[in-house]
């Protein structure tokens, strides 16, 4: 329950081939923690973690054609 403690975000992290990467965390380097856990590190190789934006939940719609 302690989760519940601290809000966590939603964050698209930009992909070297153009895409992007959903991640959720307290923050940036919390969220890439967290997909470290389901992707490869050839797919975390392709992330570059200073290019995200931070996306609401009811906003995340507008970018789903952007996800790879």
């Amino acid at each position: 329950m302690s989760s519940f403690k601290h809000p966590h975000f939603m964050y698209l992290f930009s992909l070297k081939s153009g895409g992007k990467k959903l991640a959720y965390g307290k923050d940036p380097q919390d969220a890439l923690e967290v997909i470290k856990l389901r992707l490869t590190s050839e797919e975390m190789e392709q992330i570059l973690e200073n290019d995200y934006i931070k996306v609401k939940q009811s906003k995340l719609q507008e970018y789903v054609h952007l996800l790879k």
